[in-house]
């Protein structure tokens, strides 16, 4: 999980400090979270649907995607991620967010976002501090991707988005309300400093 990966704690959080996360990986790899989206992704994806990744890091997501029938592509602003996806056979694309794709085109996406909060101190101006921290509040990333996502999800379409606990899901799901989508968790996991939850929006 993007919130567990080494002994010193941020001075008063009680979680791990953002910078024990680093060394020499420039692409975020699968841990907890990961494997919770994934599993929640997997439950919901039917044969010959079209899905997207968002974030898609190493491409763990989005080939458990198409692992379970989906034509699956994984999206990523991270150059090298992208290259990692596609050793692992996803075709991925270079991108923010939602932003490379044409209207109403998926009926499933999918986002681990950064969602640690870090103070702006506290931040790294590279690749993993671009896959770990969501800002201040955590929702960096979340809250754009929000406002974004409807446009690109079909007529049934969906969005499972994962969050911390840190992040604090309720106003998640509020912000997302006033963006026109409607939130329910779906899935949930307890780790030592945090609540992971899978949250799923259709449009209203």
């Amino acid at each position: 999980m993007r919130g567990d990966g080494g002994s010193d704690e941020t001075e008063g959080s009680g979680r791990p400090a953002l910078a024990d996360q680093r060394g020499v990986e420039s692409v975020y790899q699968p841990a907890e979270d990961s494997a919770l989206l994934a599993r929640a992704v997997s439950e919901r994806v039917d044969d010959g649907d079209r899905t997207l990744d968002v974030g898609t890091g190493s491409g763990f997501v989005a080939a458990t995607m198409a692992e379970a029938g989906a034509d699956a592509v994984g999206v990523d602003v991270n150059p090298l991620a992208c290259q990692q996806a596609r050793k692992r056979g996803v075709t991925a694309v270079r991108g923010n967010l939602v932003d490379p794709f044409r209207d109403e085109v998926f009926d499933l996406v999918a986002f681990n976002p950064p969602y640690l909060p870090t103070p702006a101190e506290k931040e790294w101006d590279d690749w993993m501090e671009h896959a770990l921290s969501g800002g201040e509040d955590g929702r960096r990333l979340v809250d754009p991707f929000l406002e974004s996502v409807g446009r690109v999800l079909g007529p049934d379409g969906e969005a499972l988005l994962l969050v911390s606990s840190l992040t604090d899901p309720d106003a998640v799901r509020e912000y997302a309300r006033q963006h026109g989508l409607v939130g329910e968790q779906i899935a949930s996991e307890k780790h030592p400093y945090e609540r992971l939850v899978v949250l799923r929006f259709v449009r209203e």
